[in-house]
């Protein structure tokens, strides 16, 4: 290790305990101190790790802490980078916290961003790729669908060897040639039904004639055992299959996965689908069902994904939302709930939300209109867009409460008229509003992802 390596690591370490004694935060800036002083730093750090990386639009957080809780059932060292800084300076700040240990088989499992991807992979060589799922998201930063696939489609070619494990359901993990060998997971839980997806569906042109794409079933949007009628263009044959769904409400789901019955603690379809790519990882790695099972039971909500935080006595779900197909399985996950709720919806517009917000106008905000919510709140740097995208949506005026400040919604969540509160928020406005919540003794820590 070059001298340059040496103070690199030493500079990140330290900035790293700084910012997490005194400031509780800080889960980039190590990484990108560290990287001014060595650029090729993750040379170092990641030797010798087995790298599984997991990429995708949707579920990229939750699918890699199922996958670590999973892994660490049966290895004894599985480092991750829990915060999601899932950029190249947060997955050096990531190694940065690892502690070294001789003797061990030491795994990695990084949740990495699409656009990222191809930078980390110039530096580190994983074993093991994870394909969540491709749609429409941020449109600023990745453009459509097909970019971002080829994003991390050359990312993943860096690693020609380490195998891609993706999402069968979803036709464009199947449009292209990868130099990486393939292997399939999916559903296979209903009978056959001819059908074509719902007329405001990204993603259903074949990719090979471009005609519209049929489904033999579908699970949600584009995602499904589809066909082509015209060319014979078809779902490939799935390597881990989802057989059964024996029980999915708003807060858990029960499944069969391979002949084995497993259970996730949280509620939606887009979550059944999290546990099913994990457990395809851990499949690959020959982890016994009973350890698959432990893993996915583990009851730790992830930073907002369904994280519950109690508000004077009101319990508030918190859940990210950022694009308009991964928001849709959130309301569809809320229309599940046996009780009644209040709503707070906080729309950012910073550079990690997406600048650009007209894809609230494809969210199917309309669902609310149908749950008789009794209080709605808008808020968040974009309130004003947000408060006319409810009312647009047939939210009455009187339920419809517009509150630009954070620490005022805090306050507005008190008085609320219901015990259960949904709060869905994008990036920014969960940081920002976690930050609050700390400050005020609500939660332990902001996890500011600064």
């Amino acid at each position: 290790m070059g001298i340059r390596t040496q103070f690199a690591i030493t500079a990140g370490k330290s900035s790293q305990w700084i910012l997490q004694t005194f400031f509780k935060g800080g889960s980039s800036f190590p990484g990108q101190l560290a990287l001014k002083i060595d650029p090729k730093i993750l040379d170092t750090l990641a030797k010798d790790y087995e790298i599984v990386v997991v990429t995708g639009t949707n579920g990229k957080t939750l699918t890699t802490a199922l996958t670590v809780n999973i892994l660490r059932q049966e290895f004894d060292e599985v480092l991750t980078n829990p915060t999601g800084a899932n950029m190249e300076q947060g997955i050096v700040s990531t190694f940065l916290t690892a502690k070294r240990k001789k003797g061990q088989k030491k795994f990695a499992v990084l949740e990495i961003d699409e656009a990222s991807l191809s930078r980390v992979t110039k530096y580190i060589q994983p074993k093991l790729f994870l394909f969540t799922n491709i749609f429409r998201d941020q449109m600023d930063r990745y453009g459509e669908i097909y970019t971002t696939y080829r994003l991390i489609v050359d990312g993943a070619a860096a690693a020609p060897d380490a195998p891609i494990i993706c999402n069968g359901d979803s036709p464009i993990f199947n449009s292209i040639d990868t130099k990486n060998p393939r292997k399939y997971y999916g559903f296979n839980h209903l009978p056959e039904k001819e059908q074509l997806a719902h007329y405001n569906t990204d993603g259903v042109l074949c990719p090979k004639c471009h005609h519209i794409l049929h489904f033999k079933m579908i699970t949600y949007a584009n995602l499904g055992d589809y066909y082509c009628p015209n060319c014979g263009f078809h779902r490939p044959e799935l390597d881990v299959q989802l057989t059964e769904m024996v029980h999915m409400d708003n807060v858990s789901a029960d499944f069969v996965i391979d002949n084995a019955k497993y259970g996730i603690a949280v509620g939606g379809m887009y979550n059944v689908y999290n546990a099913l790519a994990a457990t395809a990882v851990a499949e690959y790695y020959q982890v016994a069902p009973e350890k698959i099972r432990a893993g996915l039971s583990y009851d730790e909500k992830v930073f907002g994904r369904q994280e519950t935080i109690t508000i004077e006595g009101k319990e508030c779900t918190l859940v990210l939302v950022k694009n308009p197909v991964g928001l849709n399985q959130v309301i569809d996950m809320m229309a599940l709930a046996p009780y009644q709720f209040s709503l707070v919806s906080l729309l950012n517009a910073n550079y990690a939300d997406g600048i650009d917000v007209s894809w609230i106008w494809d969210g199917d905000y309309e669902q609310f209109s149908e749950m008789t919510i009794p209080k709605v709140i808008a808020g968040g740097d974009r309130h004003q867009d947000m408060t006319l995208r409810l009312k647009v949506a047939g939210i009455p005026e009187e339920r419809l409460t517009e509150i630009p400040n954070l620490e005022d919604v805090i306050t507005a969540i008190k008085s609320l008229p219901t015990d259960k509160v949904y709060i869905l928020a994008t990036y920014t406005a969960v940081l920002q509003l976690r930050k609050s919540l700390a400050s005020q003794g609500y939660i332990e820590g902001g996890m500011n992802g600064a």
